[in-house]
């Protein structure tokens, strides 16, 4: 039997990339988390990546007229929330990996796909309720990226808690009140 060359690791250890993508959101902090404990399983990076578009698609930085500073400022607002969502997620720099936060100009599912170098990555979305009337307005991220990325895809369901928060929602938007048997029936 042959030996043959660790693939990236001295120690034998294949180390790759785990990219998730984040924005904030309940889904995408679930995402982050289970991207997280899959690269300290895999010993790989982590790559946060939340993808930004200047207002009204920056016609702007096309024409020339102040579009630069829209432009700056639209980039520097997507690494700010980015930080913000690392420090909510984690409080600080998470454990045991070797993280990198990009902030990338473009649709997050193209973000995404772009990011991922190879095979031997793992993407991480996440995924949520998503209506008729949402589906119409709003492509789905985690399909986009099921269907072209190049590498495995993880899609990370809501948590179980997602559900009745957004009963308690829709309670709230049809003005409908809230009692305590609805309460009970969603803790047990």
């Amino acid at each position: 039997m042959e030996e043959s060359e660790p693939a990236d690791g001295e120690d034998g250890a294949v180390r790759g990339r785990v990219v998730v993508g984040v924005y904030g959101s309940l889904g995408s902090i679930a995402a982050l988390h289970a991207a997280h404990a899959e690269a300290r399983a895999r010993e790989a990076e982590l790559w946060v990546v939340l993808a930004w578009q200047p207002p009204l698609g920056g016609p702007g930085a096309r024409r020339g007229g102040g579009g630069t500073a829209l432009l700056t400022a639209s980039r520097e607002a997507a690494v700010e929330r980015l930080r913000e969502v690392l420090d909510t997620a984690f409080g600080g720099a998470p454990a045991g990996v070797t993280l990198a936060g990009l902030a990338v100009r473009g649709t997050p599912g193209a973000a995404l796909v772009g990011t991922v170098r190879d095979s031997g990555d793992l993407l991480v979305v996440g995924t949520g309720p998503r209506g008729p009337l949402l589906r119409a307005l709003r492509p789905s991220v985690s399909r986009y990226c099921l269907r072209r990325a190049p590498c495995p895809v993880l899609a990370v369901p809501p948590g179980p808690l997602r559900a009745d928060l957004d009963a308690v929602r829709r309670r709230i938007v049809w003005r409908r009140t809230l009692d305590a048997g609805d309460l009970v029936r969603w803790a047990a």
